[in-house]
């Protein structure tokens, strides 16, 4: 028996972790080699993606068949990305998976760039979520990631601007394959969309957009810059005030470094600072200590700023 025919390898789409984090619809052909696609709200029909951020976290653990699967979080200026790497991947992959795990275990936060399949899961409940299987990555520097980032606003601008165009016609492959302001890699997409999702706020991309384009400028550039190291001196009696002294250095150093527009998660702040040498419980009370004195604050619940 032949096999049948291989679908053709699919383009990856440069996009934020905002558009694909919101996206709630996933298409699958009937044959055993169609691709599956994550379908965003602004109507890209995504196979794989080119995504780029910050590590923040990459942790191994063991599943129930005995393999191994590392399951990681990439932060953009737009949110995050969640990936998975199993035994599956490349041994490329794998290695660099290994060294990044590391890395993270001491403190060492780098900027990452990825190929990535696009993968959906469907809970008991019925809450769709969208994660990544990168097939390629590398380190990269602030340079390159600012590159990444404004690519990845332009294809976000082109789409947001094909969704409005979309607005004033039917929903339909023929009405907007005739449209000159629709190109033609987003039909499919979009008249799915737009049946699916309905009309959108377009207000956050927006706001996404302005955000990443201020890191990619160097007006946010702390996002791109690695945290220095800290010293941890050893605590004996009397050392409260110096070690004090070098946790609120570290706990602000972090803000400064993972914030890249709407604040730093706290389970990643509380994380990095423990990679450091720093116990949660002291890593706790001294966040509570500079938001009373007015250093930071919570733009939103659980997630930290520097009072600028």
């Amino acid at each position: 028996m032949q096999a049948g025919p291989r679908a053709k390898r699919q383009p990856a789409w440069h996009m934020l972790a905002s558009e694909f984090r919101d996206a709630t619809l996933n298409e699958k052909g009937s044959g055993e080699f169609d691709p599956s696609f994550v379908i965003t709200k602004l109507g890209a029909k995504v196979n794989r993606v080119i995504v780029a951020g910050l590590l923040e976290r990459l942790e191994v653990r063991e599943t129930a068949n005995g393999s191994t699967l590392y399951q990681g979080q990439l932060r953009d200026p737009s949110g995050q990305h969640y990936f998975s790497v199993g035994d599956y991947a490349s041994e490329a992959m794998r290695e660099l998976t290994t060294t990044l795990t590391a890395r993270i275990e001491v403190g060492e936060p780098e900027l990452v760039l990825m190929v990535a399949k696009a993968r959906w899961y469907q809970t008991e409940e019925g809450a769709i979520y969208t994660s990544l299987r990168p097939e390629e990555a590398c380190i990269i520097d602030g340079k390159t990631y600012a590159n990444w980032i404004t690519r990845a606003c332009q294809g976000t601008i082109e789409r947001m601007d094909a969704f409005s165009a979309s607005l004033e016609l039917e929903p339909t492959k023929q009405a907007y394959s005739a449209s000159e302001s629709i190109p033609a890699n987003l039909v499919e997409g979009l008249v799915t969309s737009r049946n699916h999702y309905g009309e959108i706020d377009l207000e956050q991309y927006k706001l996404n957009i302005m955000q990443a384009l201020d890191i990619a400028e160097g007006k946010m550039s702390s996002a791109t810059k690695p945290v220095p190291v800290l010293t941890v001196t050893a605590t004996v009696e009397g050392d409260d005030e110096e070690e004090g002294s070098d946790l609120e250095e570290c706990v602000l150093s972090l803000i400064r470094q993972l914030d890249q527009g709407d604040g730093v998660d706290f389970e990643a702040l509380l994380s990095n600072a423990n990679a450091r040498g720093f116990a949660r419980p002291d890593c706790e009370a001294m966040l509570d200590d500079l938001s009373e004195k007015g250093v930071v604050h919570e733009p939103r619940f659980g997630w930290f700023k520097i009072v600028e």
